[in-house]
């Protein structure tokens, strides 16, 4: 691994103590990068803190935080006095027990991250407990002190080394019932079931990352160069969402259907016919061909 690891420390599962390096899995540094400008100069602004109050700009050296306790009065706290409250660093995952795969819950993923042996002497253990994860099908449950926050973490096996993902804490995740609860039950006509099913197994696919198209970031792409080539910029149509009454007949065309059925309609099989021509202009073209 060339890049450089964000944190190192140890996984340790009762006495089993592997030590390992944790890196970023996913990262926005390669996306397009845009700053706040004067729209008159053309030069890029740069943020001051101002006191809401005075309206006066503050030095870093007196910028702290604070905590409010209602109307507008905080708490001040100081860096060293943050620094004494945050969990010391014992520098390890220490796994508290396992859970099924099947039984992850995917709305409580924050941030994924490589795991990998920080050593060659780790290596063996490191494969231990990979190959135990994978064959069990299980993933481990620790807790760390990672970037000054006590974080719980995922551990799973992940082709041949593992993947740590933090995870958000309970009072952090919405409820889903209470999310969900503005949508009524309906009654699914079934012709309309099925057409969705036979559209869902006509687009089955495998899933692979690199057909995924990040059209923002292409669409913002392709502006910054129209603007710096002084070329008309076009607007992107949106689709219109599809009408109730109209639901049928687009899942009927989305599964094929609506052509057969054209075809099907004598009326339209007619109207796509050829037509005999007739008249003068038919009859100088025959002449001119049997000439």
């Amino acid at each position: 691994m060339t890049a450089r690891a964000v944190w190192k420390g140890v996984i340790k599962i009762a006495e089993v103590v592997c030590p390992v390096a944790m890196y970023t899995a996913a990262s926005t540094s390669e996306r397009i990068a845009l700053h706040l400008v004067n729209r008159s100069t053309g030069h890029r602004l740069k943020r001051i803190y101002v006191d809401e109050k005075t309206d006066k700009p503050v030095d870093p050296e007196d910028q702290v935080k604070g905590y409010e306790t209602g109307d507008g009065r905080y708490v001040v706290l100081e860096p060293e006095e943050i620094a004494s409250a945050v969990p010391n660093s014992d520098k390890a995952l220490t796994v508290h027990n396992f859970i099924a795969c099947s039984r992850i819950e995917p709305t409580y993923f924050d941030r994924p991250y490589y795991l990998l042996p920080s050593s060659d002497v780790a290596e063996e253990t490191f494969v231990l407990l990979r190959e135990a994860l994978r064959q069990s099908k299980a993933a481990a449950i620790a807790h760390a002190v990672l970037f000054r926050r006590m974080r719980p973490v995922l551990i799973r096996a992940h082709r041949k080394g593992m993947i740590a993902t933090t995870l958000n804490f309970d009072y952090e995740v919405r409820s889903a019932a209470d999310a969900f609860d503005g949508i009524s039950k309906r009654k699914i006509d079934p012709e309309m079931l099925k057409l969705a099913q036979h559209i869902l197994k006509t687009k089955a696919g495998e899933f692979n990352p690199e057909k995924f198209d990040d059209r923002y970031e292409a669409a913002l792409a392709e502006l910054v160069k129209a603007k710096i080539e002084g070329r008309k910029i076009i607007p992107i149509r949106q689709p219109k969402p599809t009408k109730p009454n109209d639901l049928l007949e687009a899942l009927r065309m989305s599964a094929g259907e609506g052509k057969k059925a054209a075809t099907r309609n004598p009326a339209i099989r007619k109207a796509g016919k050829t037509r005999k021509v007739t008249g003068p202009k038919a009859e100088a073209s025959a002449r001119k061909k049997a000439s």
